[in-house]
C-alpha cells in the first residue's frame, strides 16, 4: 500500500444545487463517446477525438482503474435524478495530504451555463475537506481562455507557463499552471 495514495472505500457521490456528480460506468459509454468524439471538447485536451465506442470503453476503464488504484477520482456530471452524463471532472492525480491535479470537460451544448463552475466548486470542497489536500492544481493549454476564466472565477491563481510541459500527438505544448491553496481558499470563502 502506497502511503501517498488516497484510500476511499466507496465511490463518493457529490451533490450540487443542480447536479449529481456520479461514478462513471459502462452505462455511460454513449455519453463518453459523444463527449470525446467532439473536436471542440478535445481541442485543449490531450486526447485525439474518439472514433468508436471501444475507445470510449477504454476511457471508462481508465477512470475506473485510477480510482481502484487509489491514484485519482473522476466524476460524471448528471442533472439531478438523471443517469446520463454531460461531462466529467475530477482529480487526475492525488498525492495524499498534499496536492491534487484536476481536469474537466463538458459537452459543447452546455458551455457557458455555469455548469462547470458549480461542479468544480463541489470537487474543490471535497479535495480540501475530505482528501485533506493543501494544493489543487490545473494545467491549462495555451489559448484555452474559457478554462482560464473558469479557474480565475474559482479563485485559482495563475502561477506561470511551463514550456513544452505536455507531449501528445507527436508535439510539445506549453501549459499554464494554475493553483488554489487551501488557506487562500478558506480566506476567500470566509470573506463572503
Amino acid at each position: 500500500m502506497n502511503a501517498n495514495r488516497i484510500h476511499i472505500k466507496n465511490f463518493p457521490i457529490l451533490e450540487t444545487k443542480r447536479f449529481d456528480l456520479i461514478e462513471i460506468n459502462d452505462s455511460h459509454l454513449e455519453n463518453i463517446f459523444e463527449l470525446y468524439s467532439d473536436q471542440r471538447v478535445t481541442k485543449y485536451f490531450d486526447l485525439i477525438p474518439l472514433k468508436n465506442k471501444s475507445e470510449a470503453q477504454r476511457e471508462v476503464d481508465f477512470y475506473r482503474k485510477r480510482f481502484m488504484d487509489n491514484i485519482g477520482i473522476r466524476w460524471g456530471i448528471a442533472f439531478k435524478n438523471k443517469t446520463e452524463i454531460i461531462g466529467t471532472l475530477g482529480y487526475n492525480k492525488v498525492i495524499k495530504d498534499h496536492k491534487g491535479r484536476i481536469g474537466y470537460d463538458l459537452q459543447y451544448n452546455y458551455w457557458g451555463k455555469g455548469i462547470m463552475s458549480e461542479a468544480l466548486e463541489a470537487i474543490v470542497n471535497y479535495g480540501f475537506d475530505k482528501l485533506e489536500l493543501n494544493r489543487i492544481e490545473a494545467e491549462v493549454m495555451q489559448d484555452n481562455i474559457g478554462s482560464e476564466k473558469l479557474l480565475t472565477k474559482l479563485q485559482f491563481q495563475k502561477e506561470g507557463i511551463l514550456k513544452n510541459w505536455m507531449y501528445w500527438n507527436n508535439d510539445f505544448y506549453d501549459i499554464t499552471m494554475f493553483s488554489l491553496i487551501k488557506s487562500d481558499y478558506q480566506k476567500a470563502k470566509n470573506s463572503f
